[in-house]
């Protein structure tokens, strides 16, 4: 995408819960061509619905690492910030959340589209009011607008897990946490949705549909929230404040609280924060910095050379190590890429990589991701084969995809084994929607899409069944909403609301059905109120009846 001159550049920034990306969306549809980045595959798979919602999915194509919708004539691309197709001229282009260009991981391709990537007539950045000071260092040139935040957010102090408010979202930075919490809070309040970034959009959604429907009023996510998903939520929760980087295990700064904790109260709704579990009371300044959103500013982005020598592999890596010319850019460690160069160039990979074509080939391989997060060595291994397949063949092996593919076709087994199944398939997904990779590329899009499908939703399926006491979201629902169906009562007595047993009525007394988690708070209560009218109209009964229906005994 080539700047012209007349484009304009300008950066919108400000603390979340300002509509920043509502407003680029309504900029780029009010341009003929547009193409929006944004962090998570999650987000460009909601805002990719929007559009297609709003103006047909004709017009509207959806690129990611592993997932690829292109109809014939897309006048609008949405696609995560590594996927955008840079090739594809339009005249509007907004790149979400870039504060990531200071990611040790990421934060090199997030720094590349802020430079780079430009729409013919308007290019939006968007992100946080941090960014400013950076952003008038490397593009002097772009407009800066500053957007205040819609509603107020307040400290609410410290509350034990089990007496959050309602519409509450419990953040952790692990799966053993939040599984740990999910698992407390089904004891005692009837359950929880679980929102974690290494879930499908599929997963993800079908458990934030149990949470936004009020089945549970609890959500216990990782920072996956913080990346601009928009959920009814009225307080946040730090289980914890400090998490492991991909590095080291450190403490989360001021900023990256302040990102989570504005998931708290959406639009000109009022939110809260605070701790729960083992974390710490914030302190006073905190607090305040966090209240006024009031951040250390970004001073250095994370670059990588992208103009690479492909003339030997030596010299792509020589390429890769270059460092940046402008003081706030600093080069990035060794990405996950890089390793695998250096591992191809040390096996036959290498001796494979002998041209320009040979090693740009090489390279594309080594930018399949390491979702499984298993060793260098491993990782390695995989592109080997991928890659000596493709310089040999043409193409990968059908029958060695085949045999990785059907390894991950199982969706028996327990939260953890569908995890780690979906991690895998997400690596073959990926492998099947690069181009010219395999023969028959639309059968293993097809295959791959559809096993991540069924164990989205096998998984889906054991977060609710661990998570979620059905029994209590029923019951809880029924207290809401006046225009649920009354609980069934059947000839020997028992109490079923939604075909979920609730209890036994003999006359006019009511029995709560035991639970193997022990009666959660307030499920009595529930219970005795969705029953009531039953008692009252055997009630009246009694006390209409004539006195030769009642029988001393």
């Amino acid at each position: 995408m080539t700047s012209f001159a007349s484009s304009s550049l300008k950066a919108i920034l400000g603390p979340t819960n300002t509509g920043k990306t509502h407003f680029a969306i309504e900029r780029m549809l009010a341009h003929r061509t547009g193409m929006i980045g944004l962090p998570l595959r999650l987000l460009a798979r909601e805002v990719y619905q929007k559009l297609v919602d709003r103006i047909g999915a004709q017009h509207v194509a959806l690129v990611t690492g592993e997932e690829r919708i292109v109809p014939a004539a897309p006048r609008y691309w949405v696609a995560t910030v590594e996927a955008m197709p840079l090739d594809v001229p339009v005249e509007c282009v907004a790149i979400d959340e870039i504060q990531v260009a200071t990611d040790f991981d990421r934060g090199h391709v997030f720094t590349n589209r802020i430079l780079h990537a430009r729409g013919l007539s308007e290019t939006l950045l968007l992100g946080a009011a941090t960014m400013a000071p950076v952003i008038r260092k490397l593009l002097p040139d772009a407009e800066i607008i500053h957007r205040p935040r819609f509603s107020t957010l307040t400290y609410a102090g410290s509350k034990k897990i089990s007496r959050q408010p309602h519409r509450t979202a419990i953040v952790a930075f692990s799966a053993t946490q939040v599984y740990a919490i999910a698992e407390l809070l089904r004891r005692e309040r009837g359950g929880a949705a679980v929102v974690m970034g290494a879930l499908s959009p599929r997963t993800r959604n079908a458990q934030v549909e149990l949470y936004q429907n009020r089945d549970v009023e609890f959500l216990v996510a990782t920072d996956a929230i913080g990346m601009g998903l928009n959920l009814d939520v009225h307080h946040v929760a730090f289980a914890d404040n400090t998490k492991f980087d991909g590095h080291q295990s450190r403490p989360l700064t001021p900023a990256e609280l302040g990102q989570i904790a504005g998931r708290a109260g959406r639009h000109m709704h009022n939110g809260t924060f605070g701790v729960t579990g083992q974390c710490d009371e914030f302190d006073e300044e905190l607090v305040q910095r966090l209240e006024t959103h009031d951040f250390e500013p970004i001073r250095m982005l994370q670059w990588r050379n992208t103009e690479l020598d492909f003339s030997s592999v030596q010299a792509l890596l020589g390429s890769l190590e270059r460092v940046p010319e402008h003081r706030s850019l600093t080069r990035v460690p060794i990405a996950t890429d890089q390793h695998a160069v250096e591992f191809l160039s040390r096996n036959e990979a290498g001796r494979l990589a002998t041209n320009r074509a040979s090693i740009e080939l090489l390279w594309s391989c080594c930018q399949i991701p390491d979702y499984v997060d298993v060793s260098p060595a491993q990782h390695g291994e995989i592109i080997t084969r991928v890659f000596t397949d493709l310089a040999r063949r043409g193409h990968v092996n059908a029958d060695w995809i085949a045999e990785q593919i059907r390894f991950c076709d199982n969706v028996t087994g327990d939260i953890d084994t569908l995890s780690n199944r979906m991690r895998q398939i997400r690596t073959w997904t990926f492998v099947a929607n690069r181009k010219n990779w395999l023969e028959d590329p639309a059968h293993w899009r097809e295959k791959t899409r559809n096993i991540e499908d069924r164990l989205s939703d096998a998984l889906h399926e054991r977060l609710t069944q661990r998570f979620v006491d059905r029994r209590t979201s029923v019951l809880m629902r029924h207290l809401r909403d006046k225009h649920m169906v009354s609980p069934e009562v059947n000839d020997r007595g028992e109490v079923s609301l939604e075909g979920h047993l609730i209890g036994s009525i003999e006359g006019l007394r009511f029995t709560l059905a035991r639970s193997e988690d022990g009666d959660a708070k307030g499920l009595r209560n529930a219970a005795s109120q969705a029953v009531a009218p039953e008692i009252a109209k055997r009630a009246d009964r009694i006390t209409g009846a004539p006195n030769e229906e009642f029988v001393l005994g």
